[in-house]
Formats: structure tokens, C-alpha cells, sequence
């Protein structure tokens, strides 16, 4: 899939999901610079160069075979404040089958950005890339995001207990899903 031809920015009633661009980098090292945002995602957060490095792949990663990720800047469209972060990952071309993901910093929490973000991403997937099943990867821990797939409609297919582990403490794993019949059904009721 190329980048180019998406629909971007994707706009929804309080936010704009597009490209990150380099005037970005602050606000995205804001929160990726974060112990308490990297903890649920089992590694130290980054500093210094290895930040610079992961942003700049962030600007140029392709997203066309199996492992691409599309990563949209979440902005404000009263401000255009950058207050996160959503992902697609490419898990299977074969299968039509995505992973959604998201990072928002904490001072924008409980504002209801992450689930307006990730069901536009839902939507992208399923209506615009031909996704059959859409699933997110959460640390169990993680009640924010566990309230964000559950609002959305996503069903928990699987507890992983243990899987993980991240200076030297286990962490259980959940799996939630959508398949793009399910998604359908929800815009049908709305």
C-alpha cells in the first residue's frame, strides 16, 4: 500500500490523524522520552540519539508488506497540539489481518482522544485497506487502553499469562479483536 494514496489527514470530530513531519519532534519526544508511557510497552524508553534515530525511521517507514506500520500524528484541530500517536501494522497481507496500536501522552488522557484516534483507524482498516480482522496487543495492566478497545467493540480473543518480560517482572498479555463484518454491523447501528 502506498502512503500516498490514503486518505490522509483522516479527520474526525476533534482531531486530525496524519503523517509525522520533522517540527514534530519535540512533542513526539515529549512523551516518548516517558518511563510510565514505555512501561506497558515492555522496553526503556528512549534517549538522546537512539530518540532521534526512531523518530527519523518513523518519517520514512514504508508500509507496504508484512511488519510495514503506518504510525499517524494525532493532532488537535482547535490547536493542532500533537497529543499522540495511532499505528497500523501489517500482520498478514494473505490474511487481511492488521494490528492497531496507540501512544498518547499522559496529559492528554481521559479526554476520550485515544478511542476518536484508534476508531478512525479502525475505519481506515476495514473500509479503506480491505482489512478482514483488525486485533490489538495490550498489557493486561493497561486499564486506559483496555477501556479504549472495549468502547470501540473489540472482543478479548485470549489472556496470555506471562508472556512477557520487562526488567525482570512477568507481564500477562490480552488479545482484542474486530473483523470487518463486526465493524459493519456497528456503523449499521449508529
Amino acid at each position: 500500500m502506498n502512503t500516498a494514496s490514503l486518505p490522509l489527514p483522516l479527520q474526525t470530530e476533534r482531531l486530525a490523524l496524519r503523517a509525522f513531519r520533522a517540527a514534530d519532534f519535540p512533542a513526539y519526544a515529549a512523551y516518548h522520552g516517558r518511563a510510565d508511557v514505555y512501561r506497558f510497552l515492555y522496553m526503556p524508553a528512549p534517549t538522546g540519539q537512539a530518540l532521534q534515530d526512531q523518530f527519523d525511521s518513523v518519517l520514512a517507514q514504508p508500509f507496504v508488506q508484512d511488519g510495514d506500520t503506518l504510525r499517524l500524528a494525532v493532532t488537535r484541530r482547535t490547536d493542532g497540539a500533537l497529543v499522540g500517536e495511532v499505528l497500523l501494522k501489517i500482520a498478514s497481507r494473505d490474511a487481511l489481518q492488521a494490528e492497531v496500536g496507540y501512544i498518547f501522552h499522559p496529559d492528554f488522557a481521559g479526554q476520550g482522544y485515544a478511542t476518536e484516534a484508534v476508531a478512525a483507524m479502525l475505519g481506515l482498516g476495514f473500509e479503506t485497506l480491505d482489512c478482514h480482522r483488525i486485533f490489538a496487543r495490550l498489557d493486561a495492566l493497561n486499564a486506559g487502553s483496555v477501556g479504549v478497545v472495549e468502547r470501540l467493540g473489540l472482543r478479548r480473543e485470549a489472556h496470555l499469562v506471562q508472556n512477557d518480560r520487562f526488567e525482570g517482572v512477568w507481564g500477562d498479555e490480552y488479545i482484542y479483536a474486530m473483523l470487518a463484518s463486526e465493524w459493519q454491523s456497528r456503523r449499521q447501528i449508529r
